[in-house]
């Protein structure tokens, strides 16, 4: 099932919706104690090369890709044959299988290893240690798992977690603290950390600073502060944006920040798979603006292809503060 998180999923104190809440905390309390007990049970393979797990806590939008993307640039850049891994979310292919950009689609790979396939060497696969011996036998050393702090089935030689550190307008990442499906949380914040390495706090590039409230939770362990800046110039002239991610509204709320004259915005639930009304309802918003298409990276490759040109990208990219102590963190992984 596709769908966009709810946004009273973030608000901290005083919750809306408190009858929807109470009737799916019982809900919450089975999925907490099945992904406890999966946890404790696996034991995780060792797929003789060493795994770092980019994951978070919580159902989509903290950011994961963009941290993905810059370690294995970082990897990459320090002469390392860092491959990535992604179960291939929403993808028809099982795999274990390399994505070829030239050859397969968002419907064939998902979207986000389609994304990064056009820069780095990417793998999908459900079972996790079979995807990583696929891309060992394809010339890994070094493996990026996108997305499995909750899938124990491959030994990790790191983990971190990626917090949406945007605590603006009231939202707070965990909200309440509630498990899914009564809040964002995909276990308890604790029982989260405390098999985390590492956090990696994202925020947008025109934020101040961290919350303290927030970087009090993770006083026990590092916390790496990545931000969430445009990778290129915003698109010239009025544009209508549109995204089906995880928080669409902060593609709405970073266009703004950036400067685009953005007349308006239209949200589609997470990995949406866009159908021709779709495109032309698009298209007939920007003509009544007399506007051009903006669209993120991830939504631009699920567009079909005789469809891309009409569409401008938003691209970003998540940059650490302190570039060379993550990087240390990492290097000592790995040895």
């Amino acid at each position: 099932m596709k769908l966009s998180t709810p946004r009273w999923w973030y608000v901290r104190h005083g919750a809306p919706r408190r009858v929807t809440r109470a009737l799916l905390r019982p809900v919450s309390w089975v999925w907490a104690a099945v992904t406890a007990r999966r946890i404790a049970r696996t034991v995780p393979a060792d797929a003789g090369l060493p795994v770092i797990c980019v994951g978070n806590l919580t159902v989509g939008g903290a950011g994961k890709t963009p941290v993905v993307r810059e370690l294995l640039r970082l990897l990459t850049d320090a002469g390392l044959a860092a491959h990535g891994l992604s179960r291939g979310y929403g993808g028809r292919l099982k795999g274990p299988l390399r994505v070829d950009p030239a050859v397969h689609t968002a419907a064939d790979v998902g979207d986000e290893p389609l994304m990064l396939a056009r820069d780095f060497p990417m793998w999908i696969s459900p079972d996790r240690p079979a995807g990583a011996l696929a891309a060992k036998a394809g010339g890994a050393r070094v493996l990026v798992m996108d997305d499995g702090h909750q899938n124990p089935s491959l030994k990790k030689a790191l983990s971190l977690v990626v917090v949406d550190g945007e605590t603006r307008k009231g939202e707070w990442p965990f909200g309440d603290g509630a498990v899914f499906p009564a809040g964002p949380m995909r276990e308890p914040l604790a029982a989260g950390l405390v098999r985390a390495d590492a956090v990696v706090m994202l925020l947008p590039a025109d934020m101040d600073g961290p919350d303290p409230d927030l970087m009090a939770l993770f006083a026990g362990g590092p916390v790496f502060v990545a931000r969430l800046e445009p990778s290129g110039l915003p698109p010239s002239g009025p544009v209508v944006g549109f995204a089906g991610i995880g928080k669409p509204w902060k593609v709405e709320r970073s266009l703004e920040a950036a400067g685009c004259d953005l007349k308006d915005f239209v949200r589609f639930p997470d990995h949406h798979a866009y159908s021709a009304a779709d495109l032309a309802m698009l298209e007939d918003v920007a003509r009544r603006y007399g506007a051009g298409l903006v669209t993120t990276e991830k939504d631009w490759v699920r567009l079909p292809a005789d469809w891309r040109g009409k569409a401008a990208v938003w691209p970003v990219r998540a940059r650490f503060e302190d570039e060379a102590g993550f990087s240390t963190l990492v290097s000592g992984a790995l040895s």
